[in-house]
């Protein structure tokens, strides 16, 4: 073997190895993170049903329906980029079911938001009707439209998808990695997801601002619970980046396409883990934490479940 051929495999080995060394390291700076968010996220959710307070009021209905959402979506979308990771490809099909999962978990979160800064706006506008508005029955009506209008979303998207001619692949067997964006086969689909993505930000949006503004005009009024319009405008706010962090995964994808156009794979992949890391694994445990701790109902019980009950004794001498 001449000089420059050993050199050339020489080089070709190390940029192996280096590249080996850095889907490592990016596996388990998101791997180590995602565990301790689920398990915060699945002992938060434990702490919503363990109590009767908390089964039958509905601003702790919602936050479970909200924290379920973001458990799956943190956990789909955790195994889909360790596949990715691990350059392990799947078929169309069981990466469409995958896919589609884990964006229906996705939108759940800022339709949620926009419910529960609703039940605020109310609780705060209108305190005396608050009972008979914010039911039991009235909040499992719209969880079901919530789970509902985006199941509709993905079954529309599905629809779509059976358009693409999938007779002229080779083989259902998928070429490159399980991502959204790699099974954005037609046209149509592509379209359909900027406009639905686009209606979704626009109108949660405009919903979420429009209640904050409303209660602090109510804040104003002489009438108005002081206490109670000031933690209800704090928690408004906290929906705004909530809301914020949430749908800045819905234009995750559309972020990834423009990179692809424009920076080299390498550079791209980097880009990617980084953003998985801030917009998918980071904001998936805000809930958990912002109502956890400051919740006073919430965060004794939730302190108890996270020490798995385990008191300290003094054991004598």
């Amino acid at each position: 073997m001449s000089y420059a051929n050993q050199s050339q495999t020489n080089i070709t080995a190390g940029l192996q190895y280096q590249g080996l060394l850095e889907v490592m390291l990016f596996s388990t700076l998101t791997t180590l993170p995602c565990c301790v968010f689920l398990f915060i996220n699945i002992t938060m959710l434990f702490t919503l049903r363990s109590k009767l307070v908390f089964r039958e009021t509905s601003r702790y209905i919602l936050l479970f329906n909200l924290l379920c959402a973001d458990t799956m979506q943190m956990a789909l979308s955790q195994l889909l980029y360790l596949l990715a990771a691990c350059r392990i490809t799947l078929t169309y099909p069981l990466c469409g079911v995958l896919a589609m999962l884990a964006d229906l978990t996705n939108e759940i979160s800022p339709l949620t938001l926009v419910v529960m800064s609703l039940e605020r706006y109310v609780a705060v506008c209108y305190p005396l009707r608050h009972t008979t508005i914010i039911t039991m029955r009235n909040t499992a009506v719209a969880i079901i439209a919530v789970w509902t209008f985006s199941s509709l979303n993905i079954l529309t998207r599905v629809i779509l998808l059976l358009d693409f001619p999938f007779e002229d692949l080779e083989s259902l067997q998928m070429t490159d990695f399980c991502a959204k964006v790699n099974i954005l086969l037609g046209q149509m689909s592509g379209l359909y997801d900027k406009g639905y993505t686009y209606f979704l930000f626009v109108s949660a949006s405009v919903v979420i601002i429009s209640t904050y503004i409303g209660v602090m005009i109510a804040a104003r009024s002489a009438s108005t619970d002081k206490a109670s319009a000031r933690k209800a405008r704090n928690t408004l706010l906290l929906h705004v980046v909530q809301l914020g962090l949430s749908l800045s995964s819905t234009i995750y994808t559309p972020i990834l396409m423009a990179l692809l156009r424009n920076v080299t794979r390498l550079i791209f992949v980097r880009i990617q883990n980084v953003m998985y890391v801030c917009i998918f694994i980071s904001p998936r445990c805000l809930s958990s934490l912002i109502y956890g701790i400051r919740d006073q109902t919430i965060r004794p019980v939730l302190i108890r479940h996270l020490c798995c009950r385990l008191k300290l004794s003094v054991v004598p001498a």
